[in-house]
């Protein structure tokens, strides 16, 4: 299992929400498909055929534990934890 399938796998299942690399968070994103938009500190990301916008900003080095939420709501929504990643 790779580094972005075990990622995903600790988004879904979210026993780690304040532990995610911020980075590695937007890396993920972009492997399932979604397009980046960057404004300052703020990326956000679409995808065609998701109706939210999911817009993630670091603290620190590490992805706000709300936004982790938000993008389990949608991945688990639209069933992209289904895809490989690696």
């Amino acid at each position: 299992m790779g580094k972005y399938s075990k990622l995903l796998r600790t988004v879904l299942t979210g026993g780690a929400d304040v532990n995610i690399d911020y980075s590695a968070l937007c890396q993920l994103m972009v492997r399932l498909g979604f397009r980046e938009r960057i404004k300052g500190s703020h990326r956000i990301f679409f995808r065609e055929g998701v109706e939210e916008i999911l817009n993630l900003q670091p603290r620190g080095n590490k992805a706000k534990a709300h936004q982790v939420k938000q993008v389990r709501t949608v991945l688990l929504k639209y069933h992209l934890g289904e895809i490989d990643v690696d």
